[in-house]
């Protein structure tokens, strides 16, 4: 960061003194991450240090960008130079620009993209969102079965160029029907009159057109692959999902996840880039819910307040907070394993058992310090004559009883989500804190009712 800084005010001594070849030599080094953001800190500036840019280069750093400057860019652009920024990026890469796009801006790609690019366009952005179609590309290279390894060295290098990734061949049959694959590494180490039937793994993982671009993720993160072939219905090849696009997915579902574990509708656009507005729509919806559970709480307080002390009701907070916090805790764990397959639903009477005992010992210690704490600091040490060794023992009772029952309902109700279709992300702390503080008061009332009144 500190290194992007500098190039930063580097750059902007060079377009202070307008010196364009320093601008260039500065830049043509660094890679398309890193560029995009310099250029994106000067947003005035930035389609005249895009056209300084190489061609190639120019390509990869647009691909980059935030689509708010993207579209400054494409706004710029002409003609010629929009064709040939579109020439060359890969055409997952473009149909991830035209879904960001306004319809004015879509039309215009699509009018000057040839013929057989737009096709390919067209039949990914006929996928559904969130299907392996949707990912894939069409640029891939494929070979026959019965051509020598020499035939397939050539007609890679005469190919390659513009395919997104060389190091995964894949052989077709003339009805383009998966066959198997070959690596770069089996190709260049086997004898080159060898038939490609005859070194190629036919052990194959792959995935259709519309799985879950999730699951393609996983797949991919699972075997350790830099691409993973879609097939059709037909078991014809039709795009691969390459590793890059697998990475914005896992991130884009993780980022998914934590909204909603934070009890926030997701948001497809960075923090900076979203209007007060959608912050506001994301937010509102969780928060008018929270608030309306939370009135069985206030509802249950008002019941039984005539009937408690006043030292009983200043434990409240404390109790409530252990709840939800012990609830939190195991909700969180549960999640992520189910996210990442670990804990399947079939698993669900092991998950009990496990965080039963979890929440006996740790309860069983909260309780001991509750009791101590509440005799020999607040007691005896400071003085409070209204602690008596019955309340103690109601109030480190209760919180024992509150742990184990927070961490039980943790641990199911994310499980049960899943279990009937819902994201168990929504079973996260905000949710599971609600209903674990009606329980800890009902449980405080309860006791302290049987046992003081």
């Amino acid at each position: 960061m500190e290194e992007l800084n500098l190039i930063t005010n580097q750059l902007e001594e060079l377009i202070e003194a307008r010196n364009f070849s320093g601008i260039k030599e500065l830049l043509k080094d660094m890679e398309p991450m890193d560029i995009s953001l310099v250029l994106q800190e000067f947003p005035k500036k930035i389609a005249i240090l895009f056209r300084i840019l190489p061609k190639d280069l120019a390509a990869e750093v647009f691909v980059e960008m935030d689509t708010d400057f993207q579209e400054t860019l494409l706004s710029s652009f002409t003609d010629t130079e929009l064709k040939e920024v579109l020439d060359e990026i890969y055409i997952d890469d473009t149909v991830d620009i035209i879904e960001e796009m306004p319809a004015n801006v879509v039309k215009r790609i699509l009018l000057i993209s040839d013929a057989e690019s737009r096709k390919a366009i067209n039949d990914i952005l006929n996928y559904p969102d969130d299907s392996a179609g949707s990912i894939m590309t069409t640029e891939y290279v494929k070979l026959d079965e019965d051509i020598t390894v020499e035939d397939a060295l050539k007609r890679i290098r005469r190919t390659g160029i513009d395919k997104e990734t060389i190091y995964t061949c894949y052989v077709t049959n003339p009805n383009r029907q998966l066959l198997g694959y070959v690596t770069a590494k089996q190709l260049l180490l086997s004898d080159e009159e060898m038939i490609i039937s005859e070194i190629m793994d036919t052990n194959i993982i792959y995935v259709n057109t519309h799985e879950d671009k999730e699951v393609v993720a996983k797949e991919m993160s699972k075997y350790d692959l830099l691409a993973l072939p879609v097939v059709d219905k037909e078991n014809r090849l039709v795009g691969i999902v390459t590793v890059d696009d697998a990475i914005d997915v896992i991130e884009e579902e993780a980022t998914e996840d934590i909204e909603k574990m934070a009890a926030m509708l997701p948001s497809d656009k960075p923090y900076l880039a979203t209007s007060v507005f959608e912050i506001w729509k994301q937010r509102m919806p969780w928060l008018l819910l929270l608030m309306i559970t939370a009135t069985f709480t206030s509802q249950i307080i008002t019941t039984f307040e005539g009937k408690l002390s006043a030292i009983l009701t200043a434990f409240i907070p404390m109790l409530m907070g252990s709840g939800g916090n012990a609830g939190g805790q195991t909700s969180v764990t549960i999640i992520r394993g189910l996210a990442l397959e670990e804990i399947r639903l079939r698993d669900i009477f092991r998950i009990i058992f496990k965080e039963l005992r979890v929440s006996i010992f740790c309860g069983g210690v909260l309780g001991i310090a509750t009791f101590a704490k509440l005799l020999l600091i607040d007691k005896l040490l400071l003085g409070n004559s209204e602690i008596t060794l019955t309340v103690a023992l109601v109030v480190s009772l209760t919180i024992v009883l509150v742990i184990i029952i927070a961490k039980l309902v943790g641990c199911i109700l994310p499980v049960l989500a899943k279990r009937i279709g819902l994201d168990p992300a929504v079973m996260a702390s905000p949710f599971i804190t609600t209903i674990v503080d009606a329980i800890s008061l009902l449980v405080y009332f309860g006791i302290a009712t049987a046992v003081i009144l």
